[in-house]
């Protein structure tokens, strides 16, 4: 049994200063002076707040075949640390998750490796080759529910609409695009505006991912399929779902927590741990993705967990790859966009990304008999982002000072992440 006193516990009937009792992987009671057995883990968590742990819909695990850049232990033992207590692994791996046989071998693996629950993401398109449909029947019978080709956007509209018409008869899959037009793209490194100009670097213009959405809503508006953009970043895109919502489409959108507080303006020294997918925007699409987050357009935060080696890093700006860490900094970065407003936080970082991917157990308010898959976070507390659980440490608040803390993490009724007294 574990028992959580003093904290400010986010429950089915609001916020309450309430003591929980832990046992056989559920909520066993919530209240006051709640009985600790001699035997019982116990955690302080006075000052702190209890909530149903957060889940990452966008997780690159790097497992099969990069596993000098992570692994199923060092990502999900990183996910803890962040307070994650359930993860959507990317397909994009070597090679892909395209098949009934791939995804049974990576849930073997997670079974034996991981410290969270693994969900598992497949291909639209066969080897990610963006010609093909993958084994989209054999991976849904094997329970994937999200599809997607993330890493490349598919740009066969035709292929895409054949998918979204192929899997508009299982309500609960969900097409996931990275929306990025290589074309539009093609030789950019930064966003296409001032930064990029003072630089000297080719620009990558917010078009190549407003274009991409415009279509695919287009095609999701027609065909009625779950469309969910992955990694939103431009001010126009968010304007594009906000319609879309209106219009009754069934969209989704995330956004991750380093496009939530970061801008083009904190591109100063080429530090290529500031190179990502999709690129650092302006500061008024940063503003207006926290405005999309606050109002409900953007349903998610999402990390897009993508580590690189530091030899990858280490390299000319113009060469290095793009992609960043960020399951262990993502609440603060969070915390920190959102003003503190913790309710809004818990929605967009637990309770709407597991309904979003199908996560039962997870993202949950608490109450009596439900699944003990907690976060304890402490909003106050001061801490420099080093030392990562993540075989890569690059990440964009490296060094920095970031306030807010996750102090225990709680998976299945067992205390994975954190001290007990």
């Amino acid at each position: 049994m574990i028992v959580v006193t003093g904290a400010r516990v986010l429950t089915t009937e609001g916020w309450k200063e309430w003591d929980v009792s832990i046992d056989d992987g559920v909520v066993a009671e919530l209240g006051h002076s709640i009985p600790q057995p001699a035997d019982a883990i116990h955690v302080d968590g006075s000052g702190m707040v209890l909530g149903p742990g957060f889940v990452d819909l966008h997780t690159h695990l790097r497992e099969p075949g990069q596993v000098w850049k992570e692994d199923m232990v060092s990502a999900t033992t990183g996910a803890a640390r962040g307070g994650f207590t359930a993860v959507m692994a990317m397909p994009n791996t070597l090679p892909p998750t395209d098949s009934g046989d791939s995804v049974r071998w990576l849930r073997r693996r997670a079974i034996e490796a991981a410290v969270v629950d693994v969900g598992i993401s497949g291909a639209l398109s066969r080897g990610r080759s963006g010609e093909l449909m993958s084994h989209l029947d054999e991976m849904y019978d094997e329970g994937v529910r999200m599809f997607t080709d993330d890493g490349d956007a598919l740009m066969d509209g035709g292929l895409l609409r054949r998918i979204m018409i192929y899997l508009s008869d299982r309500p609960d899959a969900v097409i996931a695009q990275h929306a990025e037009d290589p074309v539009i793209a093609a030789g950019g490194h930064t966003h296409e505006g001032r930064r990029s100009q003072t630089l000297g670097f080719v620009g990558l213009p917010s078009s190549a991912e407003v274009t991409v959405i415009a279509r695919d809503l287009a095609l999701a508006a027609e065909v009625g399929t779950h469309y969910h953009v992955q990694h939103i970043s431009a001010a126009a895109s968010v304007g594009l779902v906000r319609q879309a919502k209106g219009a009754g489409v069934k969209v989704t959108a995330e956004v991750t927590p380093h496009h939530l507080q970061l801008c083009e303006d904190d591109l100063v020294d080429l530090d290529t741990n500031m190179k990502m997918y999709p690129p650092l925007r302006s500061r008024a699409d940063r503003e207006a993705l926290v405005e999309g987050l606050r109002d409900g357009t953007v349903d998610a935060v999402a990390t897009d967990h993508a580590p690189h080696a530091d030899s990858e890093k280490d390299v000319p700006f113009e060469d290095a790859p793009r992609g960043v860490i960020g399951l262990e900094t993502a609440f603060p970065a969070t915390l920190a966009a959102l003003d503190g407003d913790l309710d809004i936080l818990f929605d967009r970082m637990s309770v709407r990304p597991a309904q979003i991917g199908g996560f039962a157990g997870h993202g949950r308010p608490l109450e009596k008999g439900s699944a003990a898959n907690l976060v304890l976070v402490d909003p106050s507390a001061e801490w420099v982002a080093e030392g990562f659980a993540s075989r890569s440490n690059n990440s964009p608040f490296l060094g920095q000072e970031l306030n807010g803390k996750v102090v225990a993490t709680i998976v299945d009724g067992g205390l994975i992440y954190g001290d007990a007294s």
